[in-house]
């Protein structure tokens, strides 16, 4: 399974952005599509994650803000992220899990990931 993340870029606070995430492969074989975020000197962070049947979990401090949703079809999973603050700058990660795992929020439970994708919200 392949993925590729993009939409990133720069915003000031308060604004929005879409990533979105194109999955390739043998996209049959995996149910949860999370993304993560890294920002300098910190951990990597789950912000979302959606199974194929749409069950969805949200970080905390992302709930009200941001949005995942997944079109199966076009196996292509989004993040909507609105109000946006200087606290979401980070790289942005998608990562899918084995269908052998529901909607896991364990990191190494996530074998494929995709390349990071920049996101910088400016005050």
């Amino acid at each position: 399974v392949q993925l590729q993340a993009c939409g990133g870029g720069m915003v000031q606070a308060g604004g929005s952005l879409r990533l979105s995430c194109v999955l390739s492969g043998t996209v049959r074989s995996i149910n949860a599509v999370g993304w993560y975020r890294q920002a300098p000197g910190k951990q990597r962070e789950l912000v979302a994650a959606i199974t194929g049947a749409h069950s969805r979990d949200l970080l905390d401090s992302v709930k009200g803000r941001f949005y995942i949703s997944r079109d199966n079809m076009k196996n292509q999973v989004y993040l909507q992220m609105n109000s946006l603050r200087p606290e979401d700058t980070a790289v942005y990660y998608c990562a899918a899990a084995p269908r052998t795992h529901g909607l896991t929020k364990v990191q190494s439970e996530y074998t494929y990931w995709g390349q990071g994708t920049l996101v910088t919200v400016s005050s």
